[in-house]
């Protein structure tokens, strides 16, 4: 890459960078796409990027967004998300990975360009990053036998806020970060390997209300039931406790030849918050919605018909099981060759609030904003290449599914009948039939 290129104004304040690798599709080779860096002003944080020459030269060359970073010659600048591209964003920790980090490093005042530079390579997508031109080699991870060990680490990681660790954790520190810790969300998870391919093992939380890894198993076959996509899952128990494994969809295992090792081809994926090109701050909200997501959808998805009625059936779903954490990170794009399509639905977890009628998803959902009722998710049906009378049948028999069905499928995933009482409100809410909008 030509120096004036991968040089991005250092001279105005504090800069940090780094290299941006990506693997091309259908292909196991990771190769430098650019150079990513970070300017601490007087305004706030502004992150830079730029395309290689020899990388943009290249005729099966991707862009890592097309509509907020496409392929170009020029420097291309954003000051949101505290100044880091979505399409980056995504391959950065959040809430748990951070923690992990920030315990490893023995410091919490970290940049996006230090968790980008510290994160292992189980990352979402297809990108990686490092302070060479050339990408590292690759990446081992630790086996599915191992769950009892990250699973303790995990525990002693979370039972200890402060930075300042015991001598006894050191070790527990290296083998959470080498296990995993890149994918998103809060809870405890790390990333491990057996003969099928790589999984991300979701361990107990202190705070958990009740065994998550069933609730959650239940939920992702309820969810199927009613006509959604998700990902493969696999319950284990590791001691007392329950694991539950949910089969990466952003890695597509080869099988070994001759004498080599298992190689992964690695798909690029974006956020739903970076395809809405939103953000994360309370004020700057006002496109969380699944209308717009639908709308983008129309430009993103090679089927975009196909892609927004199960979008539709999946803020239903959210909808009549109280999963209120459906924020635009826990929805996703994914690009297996070079067309993006929806990706399967993960993170789906009911939110049970007794004596409450008023559901509110957390992103928009209908003509009077996030309020979780059958007449506001019909309000813009067409907005999903569906009829407000298909629309309709769709939530009746959702509703019917979920009423017969979502008890048997918690106890089929060894959910206890004490925890299907604590859930038990989350499903099919009275409010959600109220019809105070039936004129929309």
């Amino acid at each position: 890459m030509p120096r004036a290129e991968a040089s991005v104004s250092a001279a105005r304040g504090h800069v940090q960078d780094c290299y941006v690798y990506v693997q091309l599709p259908n292909s196991t080779e990771t190769i430098t796409c650019g150079r990513f860096s970070q300017e601490q002003t007087s305004a706030g944080t502004v992150g830079r990027f730029v395309y290689g020459r020899r990388y943009r030269a290249r005729p099966d060359a991707v862009p890592m967004d097309s509509y907020h970073l496409p392929l170009s010659d020029r420097v291309q600048e954003t000051a949101a998300l505290g100044g880091i591209f979505g399409a980056l964003r995504d391959s950065s920790p959040d809430a748990w990975g951070r923690l992990v980090i920030q315990r490893a490093l023995g410091r919490s005042a970290l940049t996006e360009v230090d968790y980008l530079l510290a994160s292992p390579e189980d990352r979402a997508g297809a990108l990686s990053f490092g302070r060479n031109a050339e990408p590292a080699a690759l990446w081992a991870y630790n086996r599915i036998v191992r769950l009892p060990e990250l699973m303790e680490t995990a525990r002693l990681i979370e039972s200890h806020p402060s930075s300042a660790l015991p001598e006894r954790l050191r070790h527990a520190e290296v083998l959470m970060r080498d296990g995993g810790t890149s994918m998103g969300g809060a809870r405890p998870k790390s990333v491990v390997e057996d003969e099928t391919g790589l999984w991300l093992a979701k361990f107990p939380a202190r705070d958990d209300r009740w065994t998550n890894a069933s609730v959650e198993a239940g939920m992702l076959a309820l969810a199927r039931r009613c006509g959604i996509t998700t990902p493969i899952t696999r319950l284990v128990r590791v001691g007392r406790a329950r694991v539950l494994l949910v089969m990466r969809f952003d890695r597509e295992r080869l099988d070994p030849v001759a004498n080599e090792s298992v190689q992964y081809r690695r798909h690029r994926m974006v956020s739903a918050l970076t395809v809405l090109n939103a953000d994360e701050s309370p004020q700057l909200r006002d496109r969380w919605s699944y209308v717009l997501l639908a709308d983008e959808l129309r430009r993103w998805s090679a089927r975009p018909d196909e892609d927004q009625r199960e979008l539709f059936r999946r803020m239903v779903f959210n909808a009549l099981v109280s999963n209120l954490d459906d924020h635009p990170r826990n929805h996703a794009l994914i690009a297996t060759a070079h067309d993006w399509r929806l990706a399967p639905a993960y993170d789906v977890t009911p939110d049970p609030r007794v004596g409450s009628h008023e559901r509110d998803l957390a992103m928009v959902c209908g003509r009077t904003g996030r309020r979780a009722r059958r007449t506001n998710l019909l309000s813009q049906a067409e907005r999903f290449s569906l009829t407000r009378v298909e629309a309709d049948a769709v939530v009746s028999d959702m509703v019917a599914t979920i009423r017969s069905s979502w008890y048997a499928d918690m106890r089929q995933h060894e959910t206890s009948e004490a925890d299907c009482a604590t859930i038990a409100s989350a499903f099919l809410d009275e409010g959600f039939e109220y019809d105070g909008d039936a004129d929309l």
